[in-house]
């Protein structure tokens, strides 16, 4: 069994710290920009009334579709053994649960009782290319899930989770345990851990570019040479940044 264990290292936690700073779209751009077009996860979305961010490494689990002389077989077992309770008490804390459920939201891939144990315990949140249910409850933890539908009935109708810690596939995107999710409001995107520290670099000095990019529209600035910048406003963001290193 793989003992949980915190995100301690200062390079993941200096990574983790950027990353939260930086939206879903600034990423996109980012990782675009790298030729990686396969990033983001489609069709997995916040749960209803719940307004997420999120960033941490991911622990996986992976399914296939259930099948009736399977699911008899996994009733005859020791609960423990049971895929879903394992991965709630062995993904780490600030870890990502990703869950493939090849896209079927027919039936749950969890609810409220295992993610509050991973609430209470650190881990940093979930998301599943299936359903979830006790959606309400869940956003109202505050606990980030991210999900493909709300689904009440369970996940035997659907799913029969059957590997830990392997590669998998969530909303279209891959995933390979230890990669960093960062999810927000308009969902979630995949950095390849090997790039994650690049990345995350990029990712806060474009974000910081476009609050001053915004702060000019608002100023009453037009689109021209605003966004992109150009000439006197690029010269105004180059000072301004300068003049921000010096104080730091």
């Amino acid at each position: 069994m793989r003992k949980p264990a915190a995100v301690t290292t200062e390079a993941d936690n200096d990574i983790i710290a950027r990353l939260k700073r930086c939206g879903t779209a600034t990423l996109s751009t980012i990782l675009t920009r790298r030729g990686l077009n396969r990033v983001f996860m489609y069709g997995v979305a916040p749960l209803p009334g719940s307004m997420p961010r999120m960033v941490g490494r991911a622990f996986t689990m992976r399914s296939v579709a259930m099948r009736e002389d399977k699911l008899a077989e996994d009733k005859s077992q020791d609960p423990r053994v049971n895929l879903q309770r394992r991965a709630t008490e062995e993904c780490g804390v600030g870890e990502v649960l990703v869950i493939d459920c090849r896209g079927d939201a027919s039936g749950a891939s969890g609810g409220l009782m295992l993610f509050e144990r991973m609430r209470l315990r650190g881990c940093a949140g979930v998301v599943s290319d299936g359903g979830v249910r006790d959606a309400w409850e869940i956003a109202a933890s505050g606990f980030p899930v991210y999900a493909k539908a709300v689904c009440p009935p369970n996940s035997t109708l659907a799913h029969r989770f059957i590997d830990l810690n392997v590669p998998i596939s969530c909303g279209g995107a891959a995933v390979y345990p230890g990669d960093f999710i960062a999810g927000d409001p308009d969902g979630c995107i995949v950095i390849p851990q090997a790039i994650a520290d690049e990345v995350s670099r990029q990712a806060l000095a474009y974000e910081e570019q476009e609050e001053f990019i915004l702060r000019r529209l608002r100023a009453g600035n037009p689109i021209y040479g605003t966004y992109p910048l150009e000439a006197e406003g690029l010269a105004e963001y180059e000072a301004e940044r300068a003049a921000r290193k010096v104080e730091d």
